[in-house]
């Protein structure tokens, strides 16, 4: 087992607004998840990089084994201790930092993901059809083209239809697309500024995408809104919007649509859909919708039904496979795709 140290910086937030419910929330997260807050995150790899039963599981620099669905706040809080410096932010919904669970790193093919379905919550890499899952090199993109991941706490759910895209959930926790400088590592906790949110029609399925900017990242400061990535980065809001169209069509699978004719909604309106999300999580740990395979357990939700002991998760932890070489990748994973116009 190799443990791998997960920097986490905390920032002041507040997450208000008119949002009473959602106020009520924030107040019970802060206070059931104190110890996490204030805490590093490290991350603990079991099995085979490169098999099936690879995983990534994250823990507290104390040992306590955490799901990074679930226990990892969804809001980046900043009365940081430990020697770590703080970010004061405006007290509006537009100045709130997320916490980003990092997935799949930039410009790597490995679709790797948050185990759902699994104890814990591990980050594992997809399989299809019995096979290990890599996103296609569709020309001239090479595998993501930003670092892939998902906020902590949110969830699609799949028995709501949107008002908006007339479609439900995709099941999942909502995905960011970080669209920094810096490439990031698989479990890696970073806190990241939203700026605007995509909305994507996968199969039937509402699959928003977010943009947002790591804040440690040297252009953070200057990008603050989706007109602003549009301003100083001219083509890279076409080409993650030309990705996700396509990046299915080399398995066989048609060209993935978009609501509202494919055009990036704003902050404002992206804070919405974070904050629904949100919604909706708390419902799924708290039991109060189905949550069908879901595996909800957890070690800090306040009132969730499925919040177990420390114990109980360094047993899941133990039962996965014991650490190994990694196994060789296909060279068919670096092909480049070239699709018909």
């Amino acid at each position: 087992m190799r443990l791998l140290l997960r920097s986490s910086l905390w920032y002041t937030s507040a997450f208000l607004g008119s949002h009473t419910a959602f106020k009520s929330e924030l107040v019970t997260q802060a206070i059931t998840s104190y110890l996490i807050k204030t805490m590093h995150y490290q991350t603990e790899e079991r099995g085979r990089p490169n098999s099936s039963d690879y995983r990534i599981y994250f823990k507290t620099s104390d040992g306590k084994y955490i799901s990074p669905f679930h226990d990892i706040p969804l809001i980046a809080d900043g009365d940081q201790e430990n020697d770590v410096p703080s970010k004061k932010l405006k007290k509006n919904d537009n100045e709130v930092l997320y916490n980003m669970v990092v997935e799949v790193p930039r410009w790597s093919n490995a679709k790797m993901e948050i185990a759902t379905k699994e104890p814990l919550n591990p980050i594992k890499q997809d399989v299809k059809k019995g096979k290990l899952r890599y996103v296609a090199n569709v020309f001239p993109h090479k595998g993501y083209i930003w670092n892939y991941g998902a906020l902590p706490q949110t969830w699609e759910d799949p028995n709501h239809t949107d008002k908006d895209t007339k479609c439900c959930g995709d099941n999942d926790p909502i995905d960011v697309c970080e669209i920094g400088t810096l490439v990031c590592s698989p479990g890696q906790v970073i806190q990241v500024k939203v700026l605007g949110v995509l909305a994507m029609i996968d199969e039937g399925e509402t699959d928003w995408k977010l943009i947002a900017i790591n804040t440690d990242d040297p252009e953070a400061p200057s990008l603050n809104s989706i007109e602003d990535v549009r301003k100083s980065r001219s083509g890279h809001l076409e080409a993650t919007v030309d990705w996700f169209k396509k990046y299915k069509v080399p398995d066989g699978k048609p060209e993935n649509q978009f609501a509202f004719n494919g055009q990036f909604k704003d902050k404002d309106f992206a804070v919405e859909v974070i904050k629904s999300t949100h919604k909706h999580w708390r419902a799924l740990v708290q039991k109060q919708t189905n949550g069908g395979e879901i595996d909800c357990k957890n070690v800090s939700v306040c009132e969730s039904p499925f919040k177990f002991t420390g114990e109980d998760a360094c047993n899941v932890v133990k039962s996965a496979p014991a650490g190994g070489k990694a196994l060789p990748v296909s060279p068919e994973v670096d092909k480049w795709h070239f699709l018909s116009k």
